[in-house]
């Protein structure tokens, strides 16, 4: 992937210290309606990933969803998520943590009332480009072997040579959720779900960051997508960016407040 360095420029920094939530709707100003948030989760990983976020925009006063992703295969994935965007009236803001990104990035074609897309320590594939290809040469996933990094299991009317992955538990507690307690840790790599190695091999068919704005938001301690190749593709978009201090590839659990903002930042745009 050859993409230009980001600018810091158009960075904004945050630190890991706990943020203090977000602001209330302002329900006079306008008379557009609301958008509805939705959040799209990643590999290893289901919607409570984000009950931080939700509670934090429940309180708030906004619409939001969080909702299942299968897993399996980026193309009927992004369908998925697409035929549960058409049922929504009214813009939307769609976001998508890791996997998730690239999730998005294919469901919102079409979709005229997705006016706004938020990556949270996500990928964001070009048209042609695998979710494997975008972790970063540096990251635990490009570097370490197959056999280090997941446990493989057989699954229904799968794809010759296609398996299903867990994540090791070594891997997800060290690497994965670094910045987690151990307990909350390894109490989540043990109901993780498993990705396939289809869906991260999938080509994405579509890039809707090339028409709809979009938000970044990258912890500088993710080893599983690096903050550099985050960053490569959060300027090849032109997304407003956050950088945020520390945290993991789960600080979306460790720290909702500071993903809910930038979520809210792109909320108001919308608004």
């Amino acid at each position: 992937m050859a993409l230009a360095a980001v600018s810091i420029a158009a960075t904004t920094m945050v630190g890991a210290a706990p943020s203090s939530g977000v602001a209330h709707v302002d329900r006079a100003a306008g008379s557009q309606a609301k958008p509805t948030v939705v959040l799209v989760h990643g590999a290893w990983a289901d919607t409570s990933s984000w009950a931080g976020e939700v509670s934090l925009l429940r309180h708030a006063g906004y619409s939001v969803r969080a909702i299942g992703n299968p897993l399996q295969d980026l193309t009927t994935d992004a369908q998925t998520v697409n035929k549960f965007l058409r049922t929504i009236k009214g813009p939307i803001v769609l976001v998508g943590h890791s996997y998730g990104g690239s999730v998005i990035t294919n469901a919102a074609q079409g979709v005229g009332n997705v006016k706004a897309l938020v990556y949270v320590d996500a990928a964001a594939p070009a048209v042609g480009e695998t979710t494997a290809q975008l972790s970063g040469p540096t990251s635990v996933l490009t570097k370490g072997l197959p056999a280090d990094l997941y446990d493989a299991v057989p699954y229904p009317n799968a794809p010759p040579n296609a398996s299903a992955l867990y994540l090791k538990e070594n891997v997800f507690v060290s690497k994965f959720a670094s910045n987690l307690p151990r307990d909350q840790a390894v109490g989540l790599w043990a109901t993780q779900r498993a990705a396939t190695t289809v869906a991260f091999n999938t080509p994405s068919k579509y890039a809707a960051w090339k028409s709809i704005p979009s938000w970044y938001f990258i912890s500088s301690g993710d080893q599983i997508i690096t903050p550099a190749s985050e960053q490569e593709m959060a300027h090849r978009a032109g997304s407003k960016v956050t950088l945020y201090k520390g945290g993991s590839h789960l600080t979306l659990v460790s720290d909702p407040a500071a993903v809910t903002k930038v979520i809210q930042s792109a909320i108001s745009s919308v608004s």
